[in-house]
């Protein structure tokens, strides 16, 4: 029966991306930037998905919160905070919704539908043809074509409607030789989580238990420290036993509810837990998930990878959060540790040969459900990582449309790709950034002033690892400090890459949690230059000048027309409060 009054709409695009949390909005920037007409589906009114206000997560990813120095991820990643730093001084994340937000609706080449939900998948043979697709504020049926297809769906949904192939629940340690995994396999999960916040009023205030709220005892509690009375708690969390954090999503949610309503009226009226002047300000009513389908990739990431910090010829991506293995059931299985660490020595890389379905020929993997073991996907499922796997993952997307090539046969043009990422900031351990197209790789570097030596702009290192610096750094800070790049012989400059310090140690994610947002300094990074000019010279004189004020970005790419020129000046005259100019790489094309 024809419904009347409702809309249907169909759309053809190179690559759609279904999912809008943290991986699938880099992935559909990252396609749309390399050329592709790209779609992004995300069934929720906002990207962001755990990071945004309905959840409100803040972005892990390989600095272990501050365990590991110069870890943060770069890339679209980095840009999204760095803009959310600038517009953002309290990190409201309502605020940093509008920030995601307007990254995808003003890109280039990029179609959002938000509130738009995937119910059904169409394949042709071993491919995906198209989706359908509800949008539930406009009562518009969506049909959506592509030619790929990326999952950043978290729940790997899109692969599990195709026909993918994928595990579910926890492999025995002789699947995969996991010293840590279990002696037998089980179907257990992680389970789902919901936030809360509490403000201090500056007076004595009351909390009444609503009835259907659980009597909540220090007991109940015994493994589960609950002295941040502002914020709570990751660990209240349900399913992955039991019940299963897809189909019994909202049993979970109602009875998160009866758990964090209890837990918030024993810490206020029961022992003296400091919150006497506080009342909840906000309680999520959007379970975050944690895991369920692991769509298989022609390689399977293993916990003997992240161990020994494995760097993959085909890497495209890197973690070093640590293997966090929650304990089935959360909450409601009291007497263990709601979680467990498995520490990792570095950083690991994270294989092309992951980032594509091993059975559908089309499709795309991005996020948390990658082809990972259950101990690997302990450590890449936190956002900053997924991040940057999703940066990847549309990219390459990118890259296939562009050759008209499956996923599996873009693995063969993998230094391409990786070369691709890099260009766009993206970090890969174990792989330097030297790039056959630059022209500053085989010039002469001056400077007016060095702390540190300005031939580090050159030497392939965009961050500084270990106790290596690999930045310059002006020894002063004048009216104007400068970098000059004499190339080898005259060339037509088209466009000139700069990489800036934005402090990759330091946290600048948005967060409920004070007792790791009263660490942070606000604003912009002072690190990073603020007021530049770019001046390509021939000759000794200036034949084309670009004059930044305002910079608040790491990654800064200057088009030019391609002026002849011999050398490149860049010119600095502020930062954002930094005594010292650094930049950490050049690069000419």
């Amino acid at each position: 029966m024809e419904i009347k009054g409702k809309r249907k709409l169909e759309y053809s695009f190179d690559v759609a991306v279904v999912g809008g949390g943290i991986s699938g909005l880099c992935a559909a920037i990252a396609s749309a930037r390399h050329g592709a007409r790209t779609a992004l589906i995300q069934n929720r009114p906002m990207p962001g998905g755990n990071a945004s206000s309905e959840i409100r997560m803040h972005i892990c990813g390989a600095a272990g919160s501050g365990r590991y120095e110069n870890a943060r991820e770069t890339g679209i990643v980095e840009e999204l905070l760095l803009e959310n730093r600038k517009r953002n001084y309290h990190d409201e994340f309502s605020l940093f919704d509008v920030v995601m937000w307007e990254k995808a609706r003003f890109q280039d080449n990029l179609w959002l539908f938000l509130n738009t939900h995937m119910y059904e998948v169409t394949t042709d043979g071993n491919s995906i043809s198209g989706i359908s697709c509800t949008q539930l504020t406009s009562e518009t049926e969506i049909s959506i074509k592509a030619d790929y297809f990326i999952d950043a769906t978290g729940d790997g949904t899109l692969g599990a409607y195709a026909g993918a192939e994928y595990m579910f629940g926890t492999e025995s340690r002789e699947a995969f030789g996991e010293k840590h995994a279990p002696d037998e396999p089980d179907d257990y999960t992680m389970g789902n989580t919901i936030l809360f916040m509490a403000r201090d009023t500056g007076k004595k205030t009351k909390f009444e238990k609503p009835f259907w709220a659980h009597d909540v005892s220090e007991e109940m509690l015994a493994n589960r420290g609950h002295s941040l009375v502002n914020y709570g708690y990751w660990w209240i969390e349900l399913g992955g036993m039991e019940t299963d954090t897809v189909k019994d999503y909202e049993g979970i949610r109602d009875e998160l509810m009866k758990w964090a309503f209890g837990i918030w009226d024993h810490i206020k009226n029961k022992g003296d837990h400091g919150a006497g002047d506080y009342e909840l300000s906000w309680v999520g009513l959007l379970p975050g998930k944690r895991e369920s389908r692991r769509l298989l990739g022609d390689y399977v990431l293993k916990e003997q990878d992240l161990a020994s910090g494995r760097i993959f010829d085909d890497a495209i991506a890197y973690g070093g959060w640590p293997m966090d293995m929650h304990v089935p059931g959360g909450i409601a299985n009291p007497v263990l540790e709601p979680t467990v660490y498995i520490f990792l020595d570095d950083f690991y890389t994270i294989p092309y040969r992951s980032i594509y379905s091993r059975n559908i020929d089309n499709l795309f993997l991005a996020g948390r459900a990658i082809s990972a073991s259950k101990l690997a996907f302990g450590s890449i499922r936190v956002m900053g990582t997924t991040g940057v796997i999703g940066q990847a993952a549309g990219t390459a997307a990118a890259l296939a449309a562009g050759h008209g090539i499956s996923p599996r046969e873009t693995g063969k043009n993998i230094r391409l790709l990786q070369t691709m990422l890099m260009r766009d900031d993206c970090f890969i351990p174990g792989h330097r950034f030297i790039d056959d197209d630059d022209y500053v790789k085989d010039a002469k570097i001056i400077c007016s002033s060095q702390r540190q030596p300005c031939a580090n702009i050159k030497n392939g290192y965009t961050r500084n690892i270990g106790k290596d610096i690999n930045y310059w750094e002006s020894k002063r800070l004048l009216d104007r400090e400068f970098v000059e790049i004499k190339l080898r012989e005259p060339v037509p400059v088209r466009g000139v890459h700069i990489r800036f310090d934005s402090n990759l140690t330091r946290e600048i994610r948005p967060s409920i949690d004070y007792g790791a947002t009263g660490l942070q300094i606000r604003g912009v990074p002072s690190e990073l230059v603020r007021d530049y000019t770019v001046e390509l010279l021939y000759g000794g004189g200036v034949v084309a000048t670009q004059v930044v004020e305002g910079n608040y970005m790491r990654l800064n790419k200057h088009v030019f027309n391609g002026e002849e020129a011999d050398a490149i000046r860049i010119t600095v005259t502020a930062t954002n409060g930094w005594p010292h100019v650094r930049i950490f790489d050049v690069k000419a094309y």
